[in-house]
């Protein structure tokens, strides 16, 4: 087995695909709308989906926004050099939350952005 990919519901496709794409650098992969149930998928990453584990951006035509739950913690990616990885971000417009820095009580460095609908991004300094 191996996990496919994560997926998100984001209130603007175009606006969470600018910022996957223009801002984290990851590629669209595929996109197919679905009018029937009314909504469309896109799919975002670093590689084919072949090769590895992707996130699926569901937008539902009828709803404008989401209520942000408390179960989910955030997304993971690894970087060679976090803090140009956060100033490349800034740069294109996204917001750090978190700067670089050793986690509490640890000492991996992570820093903590946010997508559009206010997803966490975590990175890991590699």
């Amino acid at each position: 087995m191996r996990l496919l990919h994560t997926m998100l519901r984001v209130a603007n496709l175009e606006r969470s695909i600018a910022f996957y794409c223009g801002v984290l650098n990851m590629c669209l992969l595929r996109q197919q709308d679905f009018p029937e149930g009314r909504f469309t998928l896109a799919f975002v990453g670093y590689g084919a989906e072949s090769e590895q584990s992707v996130i699926e951006l569901t937008h539902n035509w009828d709803v404008a926004e989401y209520q942000m739950g408390t179960a989910f913690g955030h997304l993971a990616i690894e970087t060679d050099d976090i803090v140009m990885a956060c100033e490349a971000v800034r740069a294109k417009g996204g917001v750090v939350v978190r700067e670089p820095g050793p986690m509490k009580h640890g000492s991996t460095v992570i820093a903590f952005v946010e997508d559009p609908d206010g997803y966490k991004i975590e990175f890991i300094q590699k």
